[in-house]
C-alpha cells in the first residue's frame, strides 16, 4: 500500500516542499556538527587553562572556571564565525564578539553550574577536572547553539 519499498502513500504530497525541508534540516544537522567541533576545541581549550590555573597557578577550581570559559568562549566565537556560520551577516568582530558572549551567557552558567556543582560533589571530578568541565560545556550547546544561530550569527 504504499509503504517505504513499493513508493509513497496514496495521496502523500512529495516533491519540491518536501525538498525544502530535507535540505533545511540537512543544512541544520550539518551545522549542529560543525558547532559540536567547534565545541570540542572549546572544551580542549577551556581543560587547558582549567588545568594550568589550577595545577600551575594553585587557583581554585570555581576561580578558575571564569577565566576558562572566557577563553574557551572567544576561541568558539572565531571559530564558529569563520567555520559553521561562515556566510552569516558580519557584523564588527567586537560586537559580534560582545553579542556571542551575551547571547551564550545563560549557557555558560549552565556549564559553569553543572561543572562546578560536579567537581564539588564527585570526588572523581575533584581529582580529573576535565570530566567536569566536559560535563558542564555539553549541558550548555544546545542553548549555545540556538542562541548563537538566532541571535548573533543571523542568515546563516
Amino acid at each position: 500500500m504504499g509503504g517505504p519499498i513499493d513508493g509513497p502513500v496514496e495521496g502523500s504530497v512529495d516533491g519540491p516542499v518536501d525538498g525544502l525541508a530535507d535540505s533545511r534540516l540537512r543544512r541544520l544537522a550539518v551545522q549542529f556538527g560543525k558547532f559540536g567541533l567547534v565545541g570540542v576545541v572549546g572544551l580542549v581549550v577551556d581543560t587547558a587553562v582549567v588545568y594550568a590555573l589550577v595545577f600551575g597557578a594553585g587557583l581554585e577550581f570555581f576561580a578558575a572556571r571564569v577565566p576558562a570559559y572566557l577563553a574557551a568562549a572567544t576561541t568558539t566565537f572565531a571559530l564558529n564565525r569563520a567555520f559553521t556560520f561562515r556566510g552569516a551577516a558580519d557584523a564588527p568582530l567586537h560586537i559580534q564578539w560582545a553579542k556571542f558572549l551575551a547571547a551564550n551567557a545563560f549557557g555558560g552558567v549552565v556549564n559553569y553550574g553543572v561543572s562546578v556543582g560536579l567537581e564539588a560533589a564527585l570526588p572523581v571530578a575533584e581529582a580529573h577536572p576535565v570530566l567536569a568541565v566536559a560535563a558542564g560545556s555539553l549541558s550548555g550547546m544546545v542553548l549555545n547553539f540556538a542562541a548563537s544561530k538566532h541571535l548573533v550569527f543571523k542568515g546563516a
